[in-house]
Formats: C-alpha cells, structure tokens, sequence
C-alpha cells in the first residue's frame, strides 16, 4: 500500500518551534510582505536576513519530539511506498531519522545563490557580505526557503505520488495555504482514503474521510503502532 504522508507547522510547534504566522497575520511582528516575498527581500535584504537567522539559530537549539520520531520509525517498517512531504523548512524529519523527505517549502539550513543557483548547507548568519562558494559573490546569498508568490519545490514529484496513494495523511496542517491545502481533493479524486490529525479541526477536515484530534507527540504514535499492527 503505498502511504503519503503531509505534515505542517503543528507537528514541529511541540519541539518548540513557533507557528511564525499570528492570528493577526504577523510574522512575530513583521508583514509577510516585510520579511517572507522576493519584493521585501529585494527592499531590505538585511531585515530578512535578521528574521531568518534568529530563526535558524532557534532551529538548532530543538530536538525532533514523539511524533517525528515515530514517522521515521514507520519509514523504517512500512511494508508498501511511504512518501513524507513536509511543508516545513526544519530539518527534524531528517534528524528523527527519515529519509528522503521532501521539503516543498525549502530548507532553513541552506542558503541558495541568486546569481548562480548554488544550495548549500548554512548553519550560520547570512548577510548581505556573505560570499557564494560556488561562483564568489557577494551580497547573492538568500535562505533556501519558498516565500510568498514562488512556486513550492517539486510540485510535479508531489502531485504524482498523491495520484499513486492508497492512504493520504495530512499532520498538523493548517489547510489554509495552498497548493498544498488542495492536496486531500486530489488524493480523493484518485481515489484514496484520507486522515487528519491535527491539534483543533481546520478548513479542510469535512474533506477528510478520518479525523484524529489531539498534540501530535500523543496521536501520531498511537496512530503509526496502529497501523504496523493492522
């Protein structure tokens, strides 16, 4: 059976990772449009990089918690396909232990080269006097993170295995950004089975064949021993 698995903010929150975006739409007090667009970016380079350095520095104090730890115990042991999408730009899907992740928002430790197109690990500050290794520009640097108004990383890769699925799971998901707020009518009209599991019911639950309420740390496992043993 092939399984796909779509996690959000609300699995990462219980590591200690904010949900950035208030119900006020702020950003902890910034305007998206400030600090997460290519036109903020372009206007004051130095604030973004401001913001995401005090994010990535906050990243790396974190630990995975339950729930990331036991999707990467069920990719170790899944009998059939499991692909795990992720829209967040954290790396504890990987630092549980799951492979292959696909981050369709980008990677928070990475910084990508405007100039020449270059990713590579980044750990530390960015600023406008970072250099590119690959082509040794300066001020060319950005995070590797898909703002407001870019297009998601392989959308093409994500929409065929959702097609391919016998059961969609979307983990703590907001159901409010899209496209991947679409991703449970696509799963359905190909005819797979559909569970949220989510803190509190969003947008998106009536579309949902199956509902799971509760922290992630708690029903993820719970969920994940269910199904190895079914």
């Amino acid at each position: 059976m092939n399984l796909v698995i779509l996690t959000g903010a609300g699995i990462s929150a219980e590591s200690g990772i904010p949900v950035f975006r208030g119900s006020d739409g702020l950003w902890e007090g910034h305007r998206v449009e400030d600090v997460a667009t290519p036109d903020g970016f372009r206007r004051d380079a130095e604030t973004v990089h401001h913001f995401y350095n005090l994010r990535r520095s906050r990243l790396l104090e974190v630990t995975p918690n339950p729930a990331h730890l036991a999707l990467a115990h069920l990719a170790r042991h899944w009998p059939g396909r499991l692909t795990l999408i992720t829209q967040n730009i954290d790396d504890l899907h990987e630092r549980a232990g799951s492979p292959d992740v696909i981050h369709m928002h980008g990677e928070l430790l990475k910084s990508r080269c405007t100039h020449c197109g270059a990713v590579a690990p980044c750990t530390t500050d960015l600023s406008r006097a970072s250099l590119c290794h690959a082509c040794g520009g300066i001020d060319v640097l950005r995070p590797h993170v898909v703002w407001f108004g870019e297009m998601p990383f392989q959308l093409g890769l994500i929409e065929r295995e959702i097609q391919q699925a016998h059961l969609f799971a979307a983990i703590g998901t907001s159901g409010r950004v899209y496209p991947a707020a679409g991703f449970v009518s696509l799963a359905r009209s190909c005819g797979a089975r559909t569970l949220e599991i989510n803190l509190d019911s969003t947008r998106s639950s009536p579309d949902f064949d199956e509902i799971l309420s509760g922290p992630a740390s708690e029903t993820v496992p719970h969920w994940v021993r269910e199904l190895l043993d079914s």
